[in-house]
């Protein structure tokens, strides 16, 4: 892909984020054998899926280039597995080096800084189609825990317990947690997304792994997610959070933290 078309953090910061320890939580159980042919699967897959989704994406990227300066990809630096960074990729859906005014922050609800076409992207979630790409190279699953900006860890790994085991497999296109809960906007709403992450982490498995792919195609189709709950049998919030605090999770996080 010609350098023009891909926005892209500085390689010294990958290097430098590289430099974090994010230590195997002692409390976790050993990884099941399912992860090790869940990567022949997610090859597969994503493979077949990105082939499907060429048209899709190429349109996408001529809507962005007409309506919006700046490249069409955008590249950022997110923690994979035990915390390795790794450059995620996504049709750009914001203005053009944005965050050089405010710093790393979280997107907002009706955040000025997201493009018209952005918008349309974000919400039937074809931004992040690119993001197969990742998972061929292996730094992602299909399934599992959305990825983390590096900036905002040392923070949330301080409030909120056990946050970090959610690091103890792969990120995910989509995940548990994606299919039922909108996007993080602060502390609460991680804690809450942790929760669903945790018990992926710890149910981890083929069915749960097919249900979520099914529910997430059908929720972007509009299907209501009680409906996909009921239908593919998927846990509900009260066995997630008890499963949480089982393991010393919080019922509520103290204080909001807005990320900037």
């Amino acid at each position: 892909m010609p350098p023009q078309m891909v926005c892209r953090e500085p390689e010294a910061k990958i290097r430098r984020d590289a430099s974090e320890s994010y230590l195997h939580p002692p409390d976790l159980p050993a990884p099941p054998p399912y992860l090790a042919v869940k990567s022949a699967l997610d090859f597969m897959a994503a493979t077949a899926l990105l082939i499907l989704a060429m048209p899709v994406m190429a349109l996408a990227a001529v809507l962005v280039k007409l309506t919006s300066r700046g490249p069409v990809i955008y590249s950022q630096v997110r923690l994979g597995r035990f915390g390795k960074p790794y450059y995620i990729y996504k049709i750009r859906t914001m203005a053009h080096d944005c965050e050089k005014q405010t710093g790393a922050r979280w997107c907002t609800t009706h955040d000025p800084r997201v493009t018209i076409v952005g918008r349309f992207l974000r919400r039937t979630h074809l931004d992040e189609l690119p993001q197969l790409w990742n998972v061929i190279r292996g730094d992602m699953s299909l399934i599992g825990p959305r990825p983390e900006r590096p900036e905002f860890v040392p923070a949330l790994q301080g409030a909120i317990p056990h946050y970090t085991d959610r690091l103890q497999v792969r990120p995910g296109v989509t995940g548990l947690a994606q299919v039922q809960l909108p996007a993080d906007t602060d502390l609460e709403s991680v804690r809450r997304k942790l929760a669903y992450d945790l018990y992926y982490v710890r149910q981890v498995g083929l069915w749960l792994d097919l249900r979520i792919l099914v529910c997430t195609g059908l929720k972007v189709l509009g299907v209501p997610f009680n409906i996909l709950r009921s239908l593919f049998r998927m846990p509900s919030r009260i066995q997630v959070e008890l499963a949480y605090r089982k393991i010393g999770g919080p019922a509520t996080v103290a204080s909001p933290m807005q990320m900037a």
